[in-house]
């Protein structure tokens, strides 16, 4: 079914609310300028107003620059997906001039960015911390959250790892290369480890930890 102009616009506004953008934010993902999707741009001059259509290319540089599909932009017309979970996100440096917290201690103003928090997955799981090799900066009782789709990693990543006998341990990449991975703890009692790759089962980063 064709769509109406009114329902290509929700399309554009829900699939920015989608990628937990605002509809400028969204046009300069694409290569647009800040303001083609700005509401003001959305109607001509007219007595109605005449309606203005994004352009067939904008459209495509959207999609493309979203990884959407034109059958999925299409439902977002009809459907208003769920915005993700975000907390407020402040540099530390910026943290120490006035004006981003209140008497509390909580975030105020206007200059705070967003920070996506991961949601619920077949592939996102918790594991609790057992043991002290990766203490001060994980203790005992500390869970991780752990995506199975982070699967690439790199050296300096913390990471879990279930190696081919059911071990199961959470440490540092010191380095890997195609045939071992090293793995480091943070605790200097414990020496670090070289892994042959097909002794391991799988490895994930470490995306946070609850302290």
């Amino acid at each position: 079914m064709p769509l109406s102009h009114a329902k290509l616009w929700k399309a554009v506004d829900n699939l920015a609310r989608r990628e937990g953008l605002t509809p400028s934010a969204l046009a300069r993902r694409a290569g647009l300028d800040a303001t083609s999707f700005n509401p003001s741009k959305r109607f001509g001059a007219g007595d109605p107003p005449r309606p203005r259509w994004p352009s067939t290319e904008s459209v495509t540089l959207v999609l493309q620059a979203t990884g959407v599909s034109l059958a999925d932009f299409a439902a977002l017309a009809e459907d208003a997906p769920e915005r993700p979970a975000t907390v407020p996100l402040l540099g530390l440096a910026k943290a120490g001039d006035d004006g981003f917290f209140d008497d509390a201690g909580l975030p105020t103003g206007d200059g705070w960015d967003q920070t996506e928090l991961p949601q619920a997955k077949d592939t996102l799981f918790s594991m609790t911390i057992d043991g002290d090799s990766m203490s001060p900066l994980y203790r005992e009782g500390d869970r991780v959250l752990v995506d199975q789709e982070e699967t690439r990693v790199r050296r300096g990543d913390r990471v879990v790892v279930r190696l081919m006998t059911g071990e199961t341990v959470a440490k540092e990449v010191a380095s890997l290369t195609s045939r071992a991975v090293t793995l480091a703890s943070i605790n200097p009692d414990y020496p670090p480890r070289i892994v042959p790759r097909r002794d391991i089962e799988w490895m994930a980063r470490i995306l946070w930890v609850s302290q």
